[in-house]
């Protein structure tokens, strides 16, 4: 049985300042028990407050995938784990030694998301997808959105469309950095992720209706 969720301590982010320094499979073999001790545990309580309301979620490995990068560091800087409602569309919760990352929304283009994204604001349902996010600019402090835009317009739309804007965007993400709260190692973290997910909600289940799979079901 899990424990209950109680924060996460300073140990959590001393560790990652730490493994900036020490990145190596050998540090980390000496220092794996602080790693699930004081981040894996934690982050396991936290989905566990937050599964009745979000559904199951999963952490990340904390291996790097280094294969295709110059950077050849074998571990994250950060632990982060997601609840996925639909292929690369979720909520995200990150500890990394800058504190807490709260995020959501569609993460990565894949198959045919894109052209159903912008069929999709292309038509009356975009409405509740502008309301969705009307409401996170306006929220103290306001979430950042970010949809990773093309930076010349898509094929076959006139640069003229009233909404050009979001038919650029190959994904839509809402975050908000923390920082390091008075609170990150006490049962209020738990508090904040939920009432930033639940506010990222309308759009994450806007995208995950209207994106939805990253294969086309007909196949």
């Amino acid at each position: 049985m899990s424990t209950a969720f109680s924060g996460f301590s300073p140990e959590a982010l001393d560790f990652y300042e730490q493994l900036s320094i020490h990145n190596t499979r050998a540090w980390w073999s000496e220092h794996k028990d602080t790693y699930a001790r004081e981040l894996r545990e934690p982050m396991l309580a936290l989905l566990a407050g937050l599964e009745d309301e979000f559904g199951s979620a999963r952490i990340f490995r904390p291996n790097r995938d280094v294969r295709f990068s110059k950077d050849k560091s074998p571990y994250k800087d950060h632990i982060g784990a997601i609840a996925q409602i639909e292929d690369a569309i979720g909520y995200y919760v990150q500890i990394s030694a800058r504190g807490l990352m709260v995020a959501g929304g569609w993460y990565a283009p894949l198959g045919p998301q894109v052209a159903r994204f912008r069929a999709s604001v292309d038509s009356p349902a975009v409405a509740e997808l502008d309301a969705g996010l009307a409401r996170l600019r306006r929220a103290r402090p306001p979430y950042s959105i970010d949809g990773a835009p093309l930076k010349t317009k898509p094929r076959g739309v006139s640069a003229d469309h009233p909404r050009l804007d979001l038919l650029r965007f190959t994904q839509l993400t809402m975050s908000r950095e923390y920082g390091v709260p008075s609170w990150l190692d006490s049962k209020k973290t738990l508090d904040v992720v939920r009432k930033d997910w639940r506010a990222m909600a309308p759009v994450v289940e806007w995208l995950a209706d209207h994106v939805g799979p990253g294969t086309d079901p007909a196949e």
